[in-house]
């Protein structure tokens, strides 16, 4: 009986399993060797080098759609016990956020269901409808909010999502599809943050999402606390946006576009003046439900300090007084001019 290795194990029999349950058939796909992460980077005599053997890469991820990963198999050579690829199957599933793991040796194949717990040993692959069918029915998701998670993502810019990101941007999109109230993302420098909001927006946008359920393009708002951090995105990274972008600024307020940005500062109660938020009805923005309060806290630059560098960054103790205030009654603090309002 001849020998096969793992390569000739994939190309004899687990590659056309894979096309016999129609994987490779549009908009469904198959990756294969799939490398996720780039390995980890040792230092040697001052100079930086990464371990190629380090790198995570998956033997086959499949995909219910372009941007829509659902699944991943492990392969083993033809005459090991396919069982010994399912931890493998698993851990990589886990850092990718699937709930399938697959692992096989061209002879037989075993399933692990995030979703039931159970393993099962199977002759063939599921379909990719026959996974979805069971992803979405584990995730309770809509058919409706199926149409959001699975739109397209904008591919225009030439990049293509690292797995956290498109992991991120398919957990949002299937949060808002569900009502959830409030989503938090918490991501390190370096990420690409503005681009993980930029593909949520588009994704939405394009499906058509809103809250009331309307026929029209959601109304979305952009924030953050510095000018760099709101012209940046808007200028470049949303440009695909075209004319529905909108920067909210010196006093002056559009209700005609469908992308605005704006700084914290800008929208809240200011030096006296009214804050521009008051502009926009409570149901203007596309949230899952109106803003009823804005909480707005400031804490000035110390005497004397005319910026904070990588050398002389912020300290804790500069925030002592707005964590004292946070979760109290929202009335000025004493001292140290700092100002806190709720409005």
């Amino acid at each position: 009986m001849p020998v096969y290795n793992e390569a000739d194990t994939c190309r004899r029999f687990i590659t056309p399993k894979l096309i016999e349950a129609g994987w490779d058939k549009h908009p469904s796909r198959i990756n294969q060797e799939y490398t996720f992460t780039d390995g980890r980077i040792q230092v040697y005599a001052g100079t930086g080098k990464r371990r190629a053997s380090t790198q995570k890469r998956a033997d086959y991820l499949l995909r219910y759609r372009k941007n829509f990963p659902i699944a991943v198999v492990e392969a083993k050579e033809y005459e090991e016990h396919a069982a010994r690829g399912l931890q493998q199957a698993k851990e990589y599933a886990e850092i990718l956020g699937l709930k399938f793991a697959y692992a096989t040796n061209g002879r037989e194949i075993i399933e692990f269901d995030y979703f039931t717990g159970q393993i099962r040993t199977l002759t063939a692959f599921p379909t990719p409808d026959e996974l979805w069918d069971r992803y979405s029915a584990g995730q309770q998701i809509s058919a409706q909010a199926a149409e959001h998670l699975l739109e397209p993502s904008n591919s225009h810019q030439g990049k293509t999502p690292r797995y956290y990101q498109e992991s991120a941007i398919n957990r949002v999109i299937e949060a808002v599809g569900k009502g959830q109230r409030r989503t938090l993302l918490t991501m390190a420098t370096g990420t690409g943050k503005t681009y993980i909001a930029f593909q949520i927006c588009w994704k939405l946008w394009n499906s058509g999402w809103n809250r009331a359920g309307d026929h029209r393009k959601p109304r979305i708002l952009f924030l953050a606390d510095r000018n760099i951090l709101v012209d940046d995105p808007k200028d470049k990274t949303f440009t695909p946006f075209g004319d529905a972008r909108y920067k909210i600024e010196g006093g002056k307020v559009s209700k005609g576009r469908e992308m605005y940005f704006a700084l914290y500062q800008a929208l809240a109660d200011r030096d006296g003046r009214p804050g521009l938020y008051q502009e926009f009805p409570p149901d203007f923005f596309d949230r899952s439900r109106p803003t009823t309060d804005i909480w707005y806290y400031e804490i000035p630059l110390p005497e004397g300090k005319k910026n904070y560098t990588k050398t002389q960054p912020m300290q804790f103790e500069e925030f002592a007084d707005c964590i004292a205030w946070w979760g109290t009654t929202a009335k000025k603090p004493s001292g140290h001019g700092r100002s806190a309002r709720r409005t």
